[in-house]
């Protein structure tokens, strides 16, 4: 059973859009996940206009892989490295600690977490 940042199980982050590195709507990962997508970020105008200047478009639709694209309020799992470099550039999106996973810990400390908080619904 995979352990959230505050010690419990891990919730779900999201089902629409349909997140997690397997797809599953958890913020779960192993050792196929190299991006760490552990973070589970309700993102913003700011975070995503953000991701694209990183080089990661996560706005525009990609049918392809049935990606409809994300909007402001969408909770989406993050990988870990990114919602670091975005709290350092004052654009770290909220966050859902109940299915924030525990490996997220690796890179960003809890009071930071914790800082950016949103409940879970």
């Amino acid at each position: 059973m995979a352990r959230n940042v505050l010690g419990g199980e891990l919730q779900t982050c999201g089902t629409d859009p349909m997140t997690g590195f397997y797809r599953t709507g958890c913020c779960d990962t192993g050792g196929e996940d190299a991006g760490v997508h552990t973070v589970c970020a309700q993102v913003t105008a700011e975070f995503l206009e953000f991701s694209v200047e990183r080089g990661n478009d996560l706005s525009t639709p990609r049918p392809e892989y049935g990606f409809a694209g994300l909007r402001p309020g969408d909770r989406w799992c993050v990988c870990a490295d990114r919602w670091v470099e975005a709290l350092a550039a004052g654009v770290a999106p909220p966050v859902v600690l109940e299915a924030t996973h525990a490996r997220t810990l690796d890179w960003v400390d809890l009071d930071d977490l914790r800082a950016h908080a949103v409940q879970a619904t």
